[in-house]
C-alpha cells in the first residue's frame, strides 16, 4: 500500500479534501491500484518550526 506524506504549512479542512483527492486521483494513476490502497498523511508545521538557508520562515515573513 503505497503510502504520501505531505509537509507543509497549516491548511483548511477543505484545502485537505481537495489536495487527499488530488494525491489519490494521481496515485491510481500511476499505480493502477483501488483508491483504497492509499494513504495520505498531511502534517502541518507552523512557521515557528521550519528553517530554509538558516532563517526562520517566521522571521523571513516578518522581514517581507
Amino acid at each position: 500500500m503505497p503510502n504520501v506524506y505531505v509537509e507543509g504549512p497549516k491548511l483548511d479542512l477543505e484545502t485537505k479534501r481537495k489536495l487527499a483527492v488530488e494525491i489519490t486521483d494521481a496515485l491510481e494513476k500511476a499505480y493502477k491500484l483501488p483508491r483504497q490502497a492509499y494513504v495520505v498523511i498531511i502534517r502541518e508545521n507552523p512557521p515557528e518550526n521550519v528553517c530554509v538557508g538558516g532563517v526562520m520562515i517566521c522571521d523571513r515573513e516578518k522581514e517581507q
